[in-house]
């Protein structure tokens, strides 16, 4: 398949990763920065994540530097909203947004994809298009009892340690939520699975995201 070029001759690069909770981002893009970082990019990521307790602070900080490990900058921010009250607590939600957007250019944006019928997803990937207007955005997806996945139109393929790493990262550094059905090696393996078949991946492996709109 055709690639979307990232410039090969920066290889650095300034990367925003939007999140409503505290494992959203590496479920729906953890193996993506491990290629990015596995290809020589040097990453400069400010690591959003609009809702978490104490408990979720500590796990959500360790896992960013565990996973982004060897690369550029890292700048951890938390938000204070209510995790599933996002809707309540809109103007709350869009000032924090605002506040992110005067020290945060990037080049790069992760976020939530605004199908998501998750309210906090949704409202996070719909600031992130009023907040980033002139920026790359792709959306991740997270699956979930809704079974609202679309079709996706952009794929990252994965070889098998970058897939292999992001199921056991997102084990070992989420204890909070090892508990829950979904939450599973199983489950991010079935969905990176389809995705490489979708992409014919070499490895049969993928991650997938909802590109709008891009400038080549």
């Amino acid at each position: 398949m055709l690639p979307l070029l990232l410039g090969k001759a920066r290889r650095r690069l300034k990367v925003l990763c939007l999140g409503a909770h505290s494992d959203d981002i590496e479920i729906g893009c953890a193996g993506t920065l491990l290629r990015l970082v596995d290809d020589g990019y040097r990453l400069d990521v400010t690591w959003v994540v609009a809702s978490a307790d104490s408990k979720r602070v500590a796990e959500a900080t360790a896992s960013a530097r565990a996973l982004l490990r060897g690369s550029g900058r890292l700048a951890p921010i938390f938000g204070e909203m209510t995790d599933a009250h996002f809707p309540a607590e809109f103007p709350q939600v869009k000032e924090f947004f605002r506040r992110l957007r005067a020290n945060c250019d990037p080049d790069l944006v992760f976020t939530h994809r605004i199908e998501d019928r998750h309210q906090d997803h949704r409202i996070v990937a719909e600031l992130t298009w009023q907040t980033w207007r002139n920026h790359l955005i792709v959306e991740y997806e997270i699956p979930k009892y809704e079974g609202d996945l679309g079709q996706p139109n952009l794929f990252v393929p994965l070889n098998r340690a970058q897939a292999h790493r992001k199921m056991r990262h997102l084990i070992e550094h989420f204890a909070s939520q090892r508990s829950k059905d979904w939450f599973s090696e199983d489950a991010f393996a079935g969905l990176m699975r389809l995705r490489g078949i979708e992409c014919r991946s070499p490895s049969g492996l993928a991650e997938a995201f909802h590109l709008r709109k891009a400038i080549i």
